[in-house]
Order: C-alpha cells, then structure tokens, then sequence
C-alpha cells in the first residue's frame, strides 16, 4: 500500500505546486478584458465564470470528494445545489457590497476544505473528534469560501461599477454553467471507475492523494500570506 500510496502523493504534490495555487487567478488577457470593458458584458462575463469553473483545481477537487460516495443523482443534485448557494451567496455578495478579507487566507481555507472532504471520505472524523459532522452544512458552509475566494479577486480587477450587476450575475451563471460541464465529465469518469473491480482497494490511495492535494494548497497559500504580512 506504502509502494502505490506514495508515489500519487508525489504526484498530487507536483500538480498543486503547478496548478492549484493559481485556481483562483485570473489571465492576463482575462484582467486586461475586465480592466478595460466598462459597461454591460454579459456573453464575455458568461465565459469567464465558466472558464474559471473548468480550471479551478480546488473547486473540481471539492467536488470530486462531495461525490466520491454518492450513487444516486438525487444525491448528487442536493450536494452540488447546497454548494453552488454558498458558492453564488458570497461571489455576488462580496462584489456588489465590496466585502474584503485577505485572499491568501480564504484560499488557504478552500484548500482545508478539500482535505476536510478528504477525511471525511476516510471516515476520520468520529475517529479524531469524537462525532461525525453535517456533511450538508459543511458543503453549503464551504462553498461560502469558495464563493468569497473568487470574489477577492474580482474586486482587485474591476476599475468601474457600470455594469456591474449584469455582468456579475452574468459571471455566476457561466460559473454555475462550468461546473456542470465539470461535474458531468467527473461523474462519467467516476461510473466508470467504480464499475472496474479495483475501486474498492482505491479508496484509500484516492483520497490519501486529494488530502494531499489540499495540504499542498492550503500550505502555498499560507505561506503566501506569511510573506505578504513580512514585505
């Protein structure tokens, strides 16, 4: 198990150094667009949230782990709902009222919730703090930060406020619209592989790496702020 579990680790490591500590950074053709297109931009706006959902790492990790046990889409629908509310509530709350908190730290809480879901799946928590949590709560819960965290970035890009309730909805829509796209493709993959007989000896290896993947995250980002406050 050690042999198969540590070399994925070495790779979950790799991918969040790469990857992850930009999920909620925006493109430099993307910053110039929104810099510069004052006014109503609803199909541009559309794009960019979903662009954003699509190559979210923390976001398609989340979700990976909200679903790596449910079977039914009933399941899925009320998991993903409570998760695309908290998601919606804080993105379009903290733009339209201008709230602020430091992004390094609210990123580095999105990475927690990975590896909270992470253990979650390993049934850790009984374990480690004596009770089980609200598995819904703490999805709707979690996706307030994650809502916030890209909402932390958008305020350091829009110069003008012409526009902006359109093009935030706007935005959120294409959000919410990338990560159906997502979770249809992690949901095809996911039936494929618990069909295979092996699914069950993952389980283990699956979320020891997606625990890694979010420590990764959840360090990067902490380091990030530990250096912001020593500049």
């Amino acid at each position: 198990m050690r042999r198969r579990v540590l070399p994925l680790v070495g790779i979950a490591l790799a991918v969040g150094c790469h990857g992850m500590a930009a999920a909620h950074g925006v493109a430099e053709g993307d910053k110039a667009f929104i810099q510069n297109s004052p006014g109503i931009n609803i199909i541009p706006y559309l794009y960019l949230g979903a662009k954003h959902m699509v190559t979210g790492y923390d976001h398609l990790l989340f979700l990976f782990g909200v679903i790596f046990f449910l079977y039914r889409l009933k399941d899925v629908g009320t998991y993903v709902t409570l998760f695309a509310i908290g998601h919606s509530t804080t993105l379009l709350a903290g733009v339209f009222f201008n709230i602020h908190a430091n992004p390094y730290l609210i990123d580095a809480i999105i990475g927690l919730s990975v590896v909270y879901k992470a253990l979650d799946n390993l049934g850790a928590f009984p374990m480690l703090i004596g009770f089980q949590p609200d598995q819904k709560a703490a999805v709707l819960i979690f996706g307030l930060f994650h809502g916030f965290g890209l909402a932390t970035k958008l305020q350091s890009l829009i110069a003008s406020r012409d526009g902006l309730v359109p093009n935030l909805v706007s935005f959120n829509v294409g959000v919410e619209m990338g990560q159906f796209l997502a979770l249809c493709a992690i949901l095809f993959l996911m039936t494929l592989w618990r069909r295979s007989p092996n699914f069950a000896r993952r389980v283990v290896v699956a979320n020891t790496v997606l625990m890694s993947a979010g420590i990764v995250l959840t360090g990067y980002q902490f380091a990030g702020f530990l250096m912001e406050k020593a500049a």
